[in-house]
C-alpha cells in the first residue's frame, strides 16, 4: 500500500465539459488530489464507474477511498476495456475530492500498473508525465464515409471532440422563469438522481451511440442508449397533438426535406429545459433538424425551443460545429444498466 500525496492547484474545468450528477457541485475543482493505492473493488456501471482503494495516511492508518470515474459508456466511446483495472493492481489516481471532506474523489488520470496513464476527459491532460497514454485515440477521428446509401437508418455516435454540445451560456428567461432557476440547488434537485431518465429536449443532449430505424410502418425509431430511450416520429402532414397525453417525450411529427429531418414535437411534460434546473412548461414547443452530410459521414444537429411560459424569445441549441453524430461503423447501442 502507498501514502497520500496531495497537490493543490487551481483547475479551470468548464461545467458543461463535465459528467452527470453536479460532479462540479460535490467535487471541489480548485483541487487536485493524488492517490497511491490498491485496488479492493471495482462496480462497471452507468451513469458512473466506481472503485475502491486502499491507501496508508501519513500517521500510518489505512484508509479506503472511493473513487468516481466516468460511464461505462464513455470508456466504451474511448476504446478503454473495462477491465483495464482489476482488484489487486497498484494504482495512482488524480482528481478533485469530495466537497464535504469524505474519502471520496472524482478521477480524471489513473497511472496504471505497467506504466500507463489513462487519460479520461478531454479537458485533462497527463499529469503522472508517462510516454504511453491511454484515452486519447478517438479525440481526432472522423466519421466513416463508406456506404453513403445507409442514408440517416444507422448507428450515430457523438465524436469525442464535439464542441460544446446543445446548450447556450445565456438564456431569455422570463421572470418567473428566473426565479424558479435561482431556487434550483444541482445538487438536492438533480433530476437524474436515483437513474431518473430525461425528457424532452434535455435527453438530446446525451454523448452515447443513437440508432435511428426505419419502422415498418413507415415511421420512425430513434433509440438513445442513455436510460436506453425510446423516441417515436410519426411521419405525417396530419399532425394533431391537442388531445394527447403529455409524458416525457411528448408527441413527436416528422417529415423529409430533402436529407433533412425535421421533427416537431409538443406535449412534453419533463418540466426542464436542461440539467441546469432552467424550466420548461408543458406548452413548449420544439423544432429538430437533421441534416445528413452527402457521403453519410455525418449527421448534423440543431433544435428550436419555443415555451411562452419560460422563455422571452425562442432559442436555437446546436449547430454544425457544436452538436453533430459521426458514423463509426463498428460502434452499437448497449443496454445502459444504469446504478442509483
Amino acid at each position: 500500500m502507498k501514502k497520500l500525496c496531495f497537490k493543490i492547484i487551481i483547475l479551470l474545468f468548464s461545467p458543461n465539459l463535465l459528467s452527470h450528477h453536479a460532479v462540479v457541485g460535490i467535487f471541489d475543482q480548485d483541487i487536485q488530489l493524488i492517490l497511491e493505492g490498491r485496488v479492493v473493488d471495482v462496480s462497471w456501471r452507468n451513469p458512473h464507474v466506481h472503485f475502491a482503494i486502499e491507501t496508508v495516511s501519513d500517521d500510518g492508518r489505512a484508509q479506503i477511498w472511493d473513487v468516481e470515474i466516468t460511464s461505462l459508456s464513455t470508456l466504451r466511446r474511448r476504446k478503454i476495456s473495462s477491465d483495464f483495472i482489476k482488484i489487486g493492481d497498484e494504482i495512482s489516481v488524480a482528481g478533485n475530492p469530495h466537497r464535504a471532506g469524505t474519502n471520496e474523489i472524482y478521477v480524471r488520470n489513473i497511472l496504471l500498473p505497467d506504466g500507463s496513464e489513462i487519460v479520461l476527459e478531454n479537458v485533462s491532460t497527463t499529469v503522472f508525465q508517462n510516454q504511453s497514454i491511454i484515452g486519447l485515440s478517438q479525440l481526432e477521428r472522423p466519421g466513416d464515409s463508406s456506404a453513403p446509401e445507409k442514408g440517416i437508418f444507422r448507428v450515430w455516435s457523438t465524436a469525442i471532440t464535439a464542441g460544446t454540445g446543445l446548450w447556450l451560456t445565456e438564456y431569455p428567461l422570463t421572470q418567473s422563469a428566473r426565479k424558479s432557476l435561482n431556487n434550483f440547488d444541482p445538487i438536492i434537485d438533480d433530476i437524474t438522481a436515483n437513474c431518473r431518465s430525461k425528457g424532452m429536449p434535455t435527453i438530446m443532449e446525451q454523448p452515447y451511440p443513437m440508432e435511428i430505424l426505419q419502422l415498418n410502418d413507415g415511421n420512425i425509431s430513434i433509440h438513445l442508449e442513455e436510460y436506453n430511450t425510446i423516441r417515436k416520429i410519426i411521419m405525417t402532414e396530419n399532425k394533431d397533438s391537442s388531445n394527447e397525453e403529455k409524458t416525457l417525450l411528448g408527441k413527436s411529427y416528422g417529415r423529409w426535406e430533402g436529407r433533412v429531418l425535421i421533427v416537431e414535437t409538443s406535449n412534453v411534460n419533463w418540466g426542464y429545459l436542461n440539467r441546469g434546473g432552467i424550466p420548461l412548461s408543458d406548452q413548449a414547443e420544439m423544432i429538430e433538424y437533421f441534416t445528413l452530410v452527402e457521403d453519410g459521414s455525418r449527421l448534423d444537429y440543431r433544435m428550436h425551443v419555443n415555451d411562452p411560459i419560460n422563455l422571452t424569445t425562442s432559442i436555437v441549441l446546436g449547430s454544425e460545429e457544436n452538436k453533430h453524430w459521426l458514423w463509426y461503423p463498428e460502434n452499437e447501442v448497449q443496454v445502459f444498466n444504469c446504478v442509483s
